[in-house]
């Protein structure tokens, strides 16, 4: 597959584009989203308000200070909102009351952070998780997106291996809910533009000192935009009959590069790489790249069991023999516009590149 910097393609496929006509399948619909103050689901809520049928929408989160500013921001009658932690399992049996489709975007993400934290890592991310399944299989919720990392692909870091194991943990809860119509799906994506883990934010205030900090020169990642995440999540909804894990078709791009595009007139300096830190990212291990069908903007990966007969995966093609997704052996890398015209997009600061 050959992908030109310059379009819109993947190969021969369209790449993730949020439209209108994705919001339908929250119509109607009562939706709650985990985490839903931190980036994802503070685009999320702004952009399902002005444009679905939603008929509720519900921000879960601990953070009360975040929740009055967006109560302030998003004054919409469709919104609620509910203090609780995901740890809490009695909390999530009362919010989950009534709801039609989760969103779980709650999680602790700072890799170093989490590698000198492990149980914190565990609590939140496979106890949270576990906790989700049980209040939607009780509450019978009908849709549970759960959303993942390409660190979860081979981790070698504890916050990946905690998405590994929340990513088996929902793709089993199927099994669990078999006799009620309660369904849980996952999407695994890589670093998103403008939230507030990415490096780019980093970048952006290290400019004024005239120096990046980098860990190689040879690092890569895969990028999409925060629309792209939502578009991801809804598409789900749409397609999900319960165990998939839904992979975007997304660009990578080289350390090296990023700083050209943020900051060309910037130094740089190796640092070293941190704790638990990869040198690129894959969001396809080999063994699941054997039960992937390529949808065209998104890979579907298949669970290596059933739980229900009736479950039929009929669109889309098999992945080619050996075939690989990772961040180093790309077709598809960004160049340096094209990444300034994602960060302009995505609500980063004004981004002005010196001459």
């Amino acid at each position: 597959m050959k992908k030109k910097t310059n379009d819109k393609e993947f190969g021969a496929n369209k790449t993730l584009v949020l439209t209108d006509a994705d919001f339908a399948c929250l119509d109607g619909k009562t939706v709650l989203v985990t985490g839903g103050t931190g980036s994802f689901g503070k685009r999320f809520i702004a952009t399902a308000i002005a444009r679905s049928k939603v008929k509720k929408l519900i921000v879960f989160s601990r953070d009360e200070l975040k929740q009055s500013e967006m109560a302030a921001v998003f004054q919409d009658e469709r919104l609620r909102f509910f203090i609780g932690d995901v740890r809490d399992v009695q909390r999530l049996q009362r919010a989950f009351k009534g709801v039609d489709t989760v969103i779980h975007a709650a999680a602790l993400k700072q890799v170093p952070t989490l590698e000198y934290n492990p149980f914190e890592a565990v609590q939140t991310n496979i106890l949270g998780a576990e906790n989700i399944i049980n209040a939607a299989i009780d509450q019978r919720v009908n849709k549970i997106v759960a959303l993942s990392t390409d660190k979860a692909v081979n981790p070698i870091n504890l916050y990946g291996a905690t998405k590994l194991c929340a990513e088996k943990l929902f793709v089993a809860g199927n099994a669990y809910a078999s006799g009620c119509d309660t369904r849980f799906s996952v999407v695994r994506y890589g670093n998103v533009v403008g939230s507030r883990g990415s490096v780019i934010p980093f970048f952006l205030e290290k400019r004024k000192d005239g120096v990046l900090p980098i860990t190689d020169e040879k690092m890569t990642r895969f990028w999409l935009t925060l629309d792209q995440g939502i578009a991801l999540v809804l598409q789900a909804l749409s397609l999900m009959q319960g165990g998939e894990i839904f992979i975007p078709k997304i660009p990578s791009m080289r350390i090296t590069d990023l700083t050209k595009a943020i900051a060309p007139e910037c130094k740089t300096r190796i640092i070293g790489m941190r704790p638990g830190e990869k040198l690129h990212e894959a969001l396809l291990t080999d063994d699941e790249a054997a039960r992937t069908l390529d949808l065209g903007a998104v890979f579907l990966v298949k669970p290596n069991f059933t739980w229900d007969s009736m479950v039929r995966w009929d669109r889309g093609t098999s992945l080619p023999p050996g075939f690989r997704y990772s961040s180093d052996a790309s077709d598809w890398w960004l160049t340096s516009a094209e990444l300034r015209e994602m960060i302009g997009q995505n609500g980063a600061e004004a981004l002005t590149v010196k001459a």
